[in-house]
């Protein structure tokens, strides 16, 4: 009796723990979310394809492909994704991942939550965020033990950032000179697209296929961590699949990769299933 008394104190000592550790997560979550959501501007304009008309032919080529004139600049966006996450290089199967985002334009933030199952009955919490300038990544399993617990450092608050404008192509309006975007041509398919936030600037490097679509997003140089360093990095993204939302046009499928010495290394792929704009409404995709 005593040796099933101790199973049961223990099993629900673990169960409080887990419970703690769920509310203490989806907490934090929702804080986040508030953030984000609370800090948007909520000044309605509108777009004005003019002032995309001096810029180098591919990239307008693109807005006036996925833009249309008068329609809202989107200030808040939402996006839900399902797709695969590989943890390391050496990892042949992709893990499934359930996500969402929140996504600001005024000011430039983000925060991403996603779910990733590793094992029956398994899981990783991550979130990903950029607000106010700074970037911040925490991931924990069964949203208890704490994996990854980083902010606020130069090389983080530059790779989110990188990511934001990476991202961007799911809500496109924020890729408009007038939102603060420099471009600069590269060649007849590509174009450099530059942000400064926060006094940090990053740029990408952005493919455009013959219909006018963004089909990549590259760097030379992203910050990856690595055994507690962060490393230079290539890296890139790839989308696909464009459908219309509301009037914009937008690329349903993603995926990402880091460019190794060795080897490319995929570690991202997502569908999106509902895109939600502000001060539009979305609609569900997928």
């Amino acid at each position: 009796m005593k040796i099933l008394a101790v199973i049961l104190l223990i099993i629900v000592v673990l169960a409080i723990l887990l419970w703690q550790g769920r509310s203490n997560w989806s907490q934090y979550i929702s804080t986040q979310q508030q953030k984000v959501r609370a800090n948007a501007s909520d000044e309605i304009n509108y777009i004005n394809l003019n002032e995309v008309n001096a810029l180098p032919e591919p990239v307008k080529k693109y807005f006036h492909l996925v833009l249309k004139d008068g329609a809202p600049v989107i200030n808040r966006a939402y996006v839900s994704q399902v797709g695969g996450f590989r943890a390391n290089p050496e990892t042949k199967e992709w893990s499934k991942m359930e996500a969402e985002q929140y996504f600001s334009s005024r000011p430039r933030a983000f925060v991403w939550n996603a779910k990733i199952s590793i094992a029956p009955g398994l899981s990783i919490n991550v979130c990903d965020s950029y607000i106010n300038g700074k970037g911040e990544m925490k991931a924990r399993i069964l949203s208890l033990f704490t994996l990854i617990d980083a902010q606020n450092q130069r090389e983080l608050n530059e790779g989110a950032l990188q990511r934001y404008l990476a991202e961007a192509v799911w809500f496109p309006t924020a890729l408009l000179p007038s939102q603060g975007v420099v471009w600069m041509e590269l060649d007849d398919h590509r174009a450099k697209a530059t942000i400064t936030d926060s006094g940090i600037s990053v740029s990408l490097e952005f493919e455009f296929n013959q219909k006018g679509e963004i089909i990549s997003a590259y760097t030379p140089s992203r910050y990856k961590e690595v055994s507690g360093k962060y490393v230079s990095t290539p890296w890139k993204g790839s989308y696909s699949n464009y459908i219309s939302v509301k009037g914009y046009r937008v690329p349903q499928q993603g995926e990402v990769e880091w460019h190794l010495k060795n080897r490319v290394y995929p570690y991202w792929k997502a569908s999106f299933r509902k895109i939600n704009y502000s001060p539009d409404n979305g609609v569900i995709v997928g």
